[in-house]
Order: structure tokens, then sequence, then C-alpha cells
């Protein structure tokens, strides 16, 4: 497998699910940290190809970026992270902009509208990066090598750059994912909705163990 050293920014499950991941199938992976101590337990545990550092430590010393932190954190999160850091790289948007509220009948609220999305605003904040929205419409537990009887899911995922989308569908071919282009960066106008219907049933009753997949003629 790839060889290309991957850093994850964030300190929360999202982040420790896909840099275990990676690790699995063979990525260098380097997590980032607004508070490095917080990785400690995870560093002292993770096999293979693994480090930790700050969030500017870890952008600096990756090929490609994940952002795996909350929505209403990621903005600020890219903002701080030195615009060399992120130039030319492919960076791998994982969040999505679920407002710090409690979901109204398991619906979740956006803080963006309908002809936004959270993705594009990272785009404007980092235009020399190559950003690609995915692993944004499914739960953490089942990003990296989902089994389900009806066969391999389906990822959305969008982005400016088609070599970058191609670097981003390598990985998810490694995680068991079948890969749907949806196209430019505009496009997470519509994927980025799907968390909130992803997490309707975990909600109301509790059912979280479910992916989307599109069929086609």
């Amino acid at each position: 497998m790839s060889a290309r050293t991957i850093a994850v920014l964030g300190s929360g499950i999202v982040g420790e699910v896909l840099a275990n991941g990676l690790l699995k199938h063979r990525y260098a992976v380097v997590r980032g940290s607004r508070d490095p101590a917080k990785l400690a337990p995870w560093f002292t545990g993770a096999a293979g190809t693994a480090s930790a550092g700050t969030f500017a430590e870890a952008a600096a010393a990756a090929e490609i970026i994940i952002l795996a932190v909350k929505g209403s954190a990621v903005e600020s999160l890219v903002s701080s992270l030195p615009p060399a850091s992120l130039t030319g790289k492919v960076v791998i948007d994982a969040t999505n902009p679920i407002a710090d509220i409690p979901p109204t009948k398991g619906v979740l609220t956006f803080f963006t509208g309908p002809n936004d999305s959270l993705m594009e605003r990272l785009q404007r904040l980092a235009p020399g990066a190559f950003l690609v929205k995915a692993f944004s419409c499914v739960g953490n537990a089942l990003m990296v090598n989902p089994s389900f009887l009806g066969g391999k899911p389906s990822m959305f995922i969008c982005g400016n750059s088609d070599q970058a989308k191609a670097e981003v569908r390598g990985i998810l071919t490694a995680f068991g994912w079948e890969t749907e282009d949806m196209g430019s960066v505009e496009s997470a106008r519509a994927i980025e909705p799907l968390c909130m219907l992803w997490c309707i049933p975990g909600f109301l009753r509790n059912q979280w163990g479910h992916a989307f997949k599109l069929l086609k003629a």
C-alpha cells in the first residue's frame, strides 16, 4: 500500500477511527490536536508508523490532510494553519456544519443555508488546497471497511481537482467503499445534508448501522 503520510487533524473519535484505519492499510499517520497531550493514549497504543503533534506540526509533516474536527471549529482551524502547510495538498473534509444545539424531532440544525456549504467556506479560506469532501455521510463506526449484506456502500465525494479526488478514491477503495464523484465543490451543498438524513433513524429509533447506496440502472 501507499507510504504517503496523512495528517488527521482532530483528537475525537472520528479522527481516531480514520487514523487507525489508515494505519491498518499501511499509511504513515500523524495526528494533530490543539492539545497534543490528548493524543498520548492513542499514540502509545498505535501500531505502524504513527506520530502526533500540534495541528500545524501535523499539517506541515503530511502530504494529505484530513479535517476531522467539529464543524463549528473547522473554519477557525483552517484559518490558523500556515498557508504553506495546505497549499498544493489534498485536504479531505470529513466535517459537517452541525450547529451546537440539540436536534429537533431527530433533525439536526445546520449553520449553513441551502445555497452554501461548509466545504465551500473552507475552500475559500484555503484557495491553494485541493479540498475533497468525504466521510461526511456516515457515522464513525462504519467509516472503515463496513460490512453490509447488500454489498459495498456508496461514499459521495466532491471537489474541484480530479487528481485529488482520484487520490481520495484510492483511500476509499482500501476502506471498502464504492466512490461516487458528485463533481465540483458546490456539490457539497447536497452531500453535507446527507448527514441529517443518516442521523434521523439514529435519533428517532437508535438505529445507527446503515449507509447509503447509489443504485444504477
